[in-house]
């Protein structure tokens, strides 16, 4: 390498582990790092000076960046959530700049134990939160247009996502006839939920001052401000599978004014489940069985659960379950009278007039239509199987390699059905969590030396379930790579 040594002569675990596999890997979700002055000159680029001025007066102001000139009584007194700290590695330069440099990332790739690495930016996910929708497609613009000529010369062994802004379906169909249509790139990135703010703050809604308006979460899928079939209709079209990173600092109780690490854990799950939940129930895997999301950063645990969770509330309250088991007309009101009569005290029995009546609850008062209730006919299931069926294909878990909890989503013994949810190996360098590079793969394989995981399930979390994500629309993905063979042999399998 021109550039930078090797650690050391002799091979890195992670390049001994891979070189012992057997099968390719492939880095579902890789970090890259922006460089500000380069990103600059191209938000420049697209938008002018001005453009250019309003991102960095966007980054200076920020209002959460606002936490650090608070004192703590005005903490207290405003509750601006503690932002993220000192986010990107610092102790390892070689590992900073690697996140930085595509050529140097490139020639580390073997050592790192990766052939191909699927890279996400780090400044997409805070953009979208851009309020001027001018400045924040200008940006999201810009992103694209550099990554796209940074990673040209690298697309052998490096794939970099486009950002694909969601606010509304129109902005989305812009950019992916940008980014995919005129710049050739093949992965995308979408926002997976979206604040939207309430028109007025309401009683009992509190504005949050780090935004200055209260607002509601639109997960795309049920209940949302837009259609979106038209955008999953558009990727298909395209053969491009939407990937979500969706956070939740800032909902709920993850607003601590003074802990990151309590806002942190959990939220990329917990926003994941959200996006993942709507797309289900809302019938978009029913409408587009071809189109595959990615869930990254958030583990598969809580898609464990999720799927878990789906069967067993359809199993209990899909609607002829509800009508027999749940209308309150259901109750035989006579015989209900009759066991007051006799095992009812003197209290319940004064009371048998409004028994008799139905006043005995105040729940279930109400009269429902069998459509108002029929929560699962979006998605039409009509058997448990479909639960399955429009689930585990079409739905990708990145998970990263401290994760134990990677082992859950092949163990076809405990989920229902036999299934085996579709986890992947995601290194996310780049960010914090990653100390060493080098060491991110041989962490991953413990799994299979402490035998919790198969060397099949292995072959699966490296390198088949990511395959099966980018590939199976465009079976071209990994065309020029340097697993281009495997990638189609597995394809065909």
């Amino acid at each position: 390498m021109a550039i930078i040594q090797r650690y050391a002569a002799a091979p890195t675990k992670s390049e001994k582990i891979r070189g012992g596999l057997g099968h390719p890997v492939i880095d579902a979700d890789g970090h890259l790092l922006e460089v500000e002055p380069v990103l600059l000159d191209y938000i420049k680029a697209v938008g002018g000076p001005k453009l250019q001025h309003r991102y960095e007066t966007f980054m200076a102001s920020r209002p959460y960046d606002k936490w650090h000139a608070m004192s703590w009584d005005e903490r207290r007194a405003n509750r601006p959530m503690r932002p993220a700290f000192w986010f990107t590695p610092a102790a390892n330069t070689v590992d900073r700049a690697t996140a930085m440099l595509p050529g140097l990332l490139r020639s580390r790739l073997d050592e790192i134990g990766v052939d191909v690495s699927v890279l996400y930016p780090t400044q997409g996910l805070a953009v979208w939160r851009i309020g001027d929708s001018e400045l924040r497609l200008g940006v999201i613009r810009a992103l694209n247009d550099m990554n796209a000529d940074l990673f040209s010369s690298y697309g052998d062994r490096l794939i970099p996502a486009a950002v694909i802004p969601m606010q509304t379906p129109q902005e989305a169909l812009d950019e992916l006839a940008h980014a995919v249509g005129t710049l050739g790139m093949k992965a995308i990135m979408i926002e997976g939920t979206i604040r939207r703010p309430f028109p007025t703050t309401q009683q009992g809604v509190i504005e949050r001052p780090g935004d200055n308006k209260a607002f509601w979460i639109d997960s795309l899928g049920i209940d949302g401000a837009h259609d979106y079939d038209p955008v999953w209709r558009r990727c298909v079209d395209l053969k491009v599978s939407p990937t979500i990173h969706t956070g939740t600092m800032g909902w709920g109780a993850r607003c601590s004014i003074s802990n990151y690490n309590y806002n942190h854990i959990g939220h990329f799950a917990a926003g994941n489940e959200a996006v993942c939940k709507a797309l289900f129930m809302g019938g978009v895997t029913r409408r587009f069985p071809s189109l595959r999301f990615g869930f990254l950063e958030g583990g598969v645990g809580w898609a464990c659960s999720l799927y878990n969770d789906l069967i067993e509330h359809w199993e209990k309250r899909h609607i002829g379950v509800i009508e027999q088991n749940l209308d309150p007309a259901m109750i035989d009101r006579a015989l209900l009278v009759d066991l007051f009569e006799r095992y009812g005290d003197t209290r319940h029995r004064e009371k048998i007039d409004q028994i008799r009546l139905g006043d005995g609850t105040y729940f279930d008062q109400h009269p429902e239509r069998p459509e108002d209730i029929d929560d699962w006919a979006a998605c039409e299931i009509k058997q448990k199987q479909d639960l399955r069926d429009l689930f585990v294909p079409n739905f990708y878990f990145g998970c990263e390699a401290d994760d134990r909890m990677a082992v859950w989503a092949f163990n076809d013994r405990v989920n229902p059905m036999n299934a085996r949810l579709k986890a992947m190996f995601s290194s996310d360098i780049g960010h914090w969590d990653v100390p060493d590079a080098t060491n991110v793969l041989a962490e991953s394989h413990r799994l299979v030396e402490m035998g919790l995981m198969s060397t099949d399930d292995y072959r699966d979390f490296v390198f088949g379930n990511a395959v099966t994500l980018y590939a199976g629309l465009n079976s071209d993905f990994f065309k020029g790579t340097t697993v281009e063979a495997e990638a189609a042999r597995e394809l065909t399998a």
